[in-house]
């Protein structure tokens, strides 16, 4: 009986602390990759910036209606410690993902992630787009809107990441 009662809370303790492990990532995810517009993305562009990422698709219609409301957030704070970058999420022609820059005239850089690859590594769920981020200058995730954001909702919550430090 006691080597029964021995294994159970061996096996409780174990179990117990399970759970316990470091929630955090072991590195923060890099914004790199290749652009949409050709070229590859330097992330020296961003670092030590509040950083905008927008994950968005030209296939999905929440992102068609969000971006003329990022393209004024860009335009409000482009002269502010501020830098915006587009993820590009599941289109697999780039040319969809050019027409929509294009017709959007977006501003920023957009990194292609066909693969969903950074999306993932930010805990943003491909299929859950727009996804917009707010990274403060250390390059962690201080804001999320998981849905479409407009241009005044998104200009205060940055303003408020670069008060804050």
């Amino acid at each position: 009986m006691r080597l029964l009662a021995a294994i159970l809370l061996a096996a409780a303790l174990v179990f117990a602390g399970a759970g316990c492990g470091n929630d955090e990532k072991p590195h923060e995810p890099v914004l790199t990759g290749d652009l949409v517009a050709g070229g590859t993305y330097d992330p020296a562009g961003h670092k030590g910036k509040v950083t905008v990422v927008n994950f968005w698709g030209s296939w999905c219609p929440p992102c068609r209606a969000e971006m003329p409301d990022l393209v004024k957030a860009y335009d409000d704070l482009k002269g502010d410690d501020v830098a915006f970058l587009g993820i590009n999420v599941r289109d697999p022609n780039v040319d969809q993902a050019k027409a929509f820059v294009e017709q959007y005239k977006v501003p920023f850089p957009s990194i292609r992630d066909t693969q969903s690859k950074l999306a993932l590594e930010f805990d943003v769920v491909p299929v859950n787009i727009p996804t917009t981020l707010i990274l403060g200058k250390d390059g962690k995730p201080k804001k999320t809107f998981r849905s479409a954001v407009l241009e005044p909702d998104l200009v205060a919550a940055v303003r408020e990441v670069l008060g804050s430090g």
